[in-house]
């Protein structure tokens, strides 16, 4: 990474059939080895089992699952005297979009089921329910960013 200047950020394009960059975004993050087509018929497929599960608009079920899943604080390990401690701090809005997508994207790999369409359908399902490991995982950060509270002044 270069130390003086930061690279511009790229324009990612929406997506085809429901015109979001988030589902671009994800679909771009879920992709093995360059195979976009494949990465995006699981996306669709997830989409049409959320629609049909929820009754309700799957890119409204994926957004609220997003926001769900999005850290707002995180801890940053930094060297003060010899020590390193666990700092909290807040967590930039593209970075917490990236992470909240990693976190639904394991959560799903590493769920039980048939394949991956249903597993990151039932994933996005429970994110927006307010459960699943990509929850738990926020709620990891968030306690291990509270329980650090005392260092915050590092920052």
């Amino acid at each position: 990474m270069p130390r003086r200047n930061r690279p511009a950020k790229r324009e990612v394009v929406a997506d085809s059939r429901f015109n979001n960059t988030h589902i671009t975004m994800l679909i771009n993050r879920m992709m093995y080895g360059g195979k976009r087509s494949t990465a995006q018929s699981i996306m669709y497929r997830a989409m049409d089992l959320i629609e049909e599960r929820a009754k309700r608009n799957p890119v409204d079920v994926f957004e609220q699952a997003l926001r769900n899943v999005t850290p707002a604080i995180e801890v940053k390990p930094m060297r003060v005297g010899g020590a390193a401690y666990q700092v909290p701090v807040e967590v930039p809005h593209d970075r917490a979009l990236s992470v909240a997508m990693r976190w639904i994207l394991e959560s799903a790999r590493a769920r039980g089921g048939r394949n991956m369409a249903e597993k990151l359908a039932n994933e996005l399902l429970d994110a927006t329910n307010g459960q699943g490991s990509a929850i738990k995982k926020k709620d990891d950060t968030h306690r291990m960013a509270e329980a650090n509270r005392a260092f915050a002044h590092f920052r």
